[in-house]
């Protein structure tokens, strides 16, 4: 009769050994995994150039063009929607991504769930009357709003 506990109690506890080692591998790994898979990716998407028209430094997507801003587009209200984005082109990242450049950047939600640059918690965006480095043909553009070559 003993011999048959002891082997009982020594399968409890090889089971519970068992247990406590798994239990073990999957903190492990949770604690590898789960900051991994938290941790955001980032990516440049600015730069600094001089805008000679301007004779200002002004900031630019990683072509060299210049970026601008709407001047009523300001706490997350959106005007450049629609068919206006395919003038002035939003500086989208994947979302999750930190974007990065010479000065602090931010991102917002587009209205159609893109993630779009951001600087001084304005949206950035080029313009597709620039064509080449230094150029800041969309400054002072006027429509639904002012638009404003950004600067750092």
């Amino acid at each position: 009769m003993h011999s048959i506990r002891s082997r009982a109690s020594k399968s409890r506890r090889g089971a519970r050994n068992i247990s406590l080692l798994a239990l073990a591998a999957v903190l492990v790994v949770s604690a590898v995994a789960v900051p991994m898979a938290l941790a955001r990716s980032s990516k440049t998407v600015a730069g600094e150039a001089t805008a000679p028209s301007l004779h200002k430094t002004v900031l630019t997507n990683t072509k060299g063009l210049t970026l601008y801003s709407l001047s009523v587009e300001k706490n997350g209200k959106f005007v450049c929607t629609g068919s206006c984005t395919s003038t002035w082109l939003p500086l989208l990242v994947a979302a999750g991504t930190t974007p990065k450049g010479p000065v602090k950047l931010g991102t917002i939600k587009r209205p159609e769930g893109k993630t779009q640059v951001t600087f001084k918690g304005m949206p950035v965006y080029t313009f597709d009357g620039d064509s080449a480095k230094g150029q800041a043909n969309g400054q002072g553009f006027k429509d639904v709003g002012v638009w404003h070559a950004v600067t750092p």
